[in-house]
């Protein structure tokens, strides 16, 4: 049986109030969409029992502060501000976030914040649930958590910041979740490179799969 989507583990400080103005999230937005229409992120009665799956976030303002895909949001097929969550501080090693806005933050919160606090390079986090990528991530040479790590914890932020610390995921700047079923996690300095590096893995892994064995 597979994990259930969209649950949050960790210690949510979470102030509901409108924080976002939709020229905040206009970029987020359009790249969101497109993920959408890829089967990328969503929200399907074939896949996952019917939760919503994947989310987006975008470096935003002071220091590691970011927006990101409301939880369980995939259902929705045009998105607005309030659809959005500000986090204004992710604390891994207190498995705390603190987040403001009219919705939830994203239970992958917590792996988009340590990944803003690796590397000041990165701007723009996709968090894809791709079966194709997560399938071949070996044959690919992507970088893997470990199986048994669950996704949205203080031990996959750990996770995160081990690869960073034994692999090469960071000038590849895509690695997938073992543990978390299709989960592949893309970044960048930029919207377009993040999106880039996922595709060419998407691409390559059509493309492995096609080939005769």
């Amino acid at each position: 049986m597979t994990e259930q989507e969209g649950v949050i583990k960790f210690q949510l400080d979470f102030s509901q109030q409108a924080a976002l103005k939709a020229a905040d999230v206009a970029e987020i937005n359009s790249w969101r969409t497109i993920m959408l229409q890829l089967g990328m992120l969503g929200q399907t009665p074939s896949r996952y029992d019917n939760y919503g799956f994947g989310n987006i976030s975008q470096r935003f303002g002071a220091q590691n502060q970011f927006i990101i895909s409301g939880t369980q949001t995939g259902g929705i097929a045009q998105m607005c501000a309030a659809d959005y969550a500000l986090v204004s501080q992710c604390q891994p090693e207190q498995n705390r976030i603190v987040a403001v806005g009219e919705t939830k933050p994203s239970s992958e919160a917590m792996t988009h914040g340590q990944l803003y606090q690796l590397s000041a390079g990165i701007n723009f986090i996709i968090h894809a649930h791709c079966p194709q990528i997560w399938q071949q991530a070996g044959a690919l040479g992507l970088a893997q958590t470990r199986a048994e790590v669950p996704y949205g914890t203080v031990a996959m932020a750990a996770e995160v910041a081990r690869l960073f610390g034994t692999t090469n995921v960071l000038p590849q700047g895509i690695f997938t979740m073992a543990g978390h079923e299709d989960g592949v996690v893309a970044f960048g300095s930029c919207a377009e490179q993040a999106a880039q590096r996922l595709i060419r893995a998407y691409a390559a892994a059509l493309k492995r799969g096609a080939e005769p064995s």
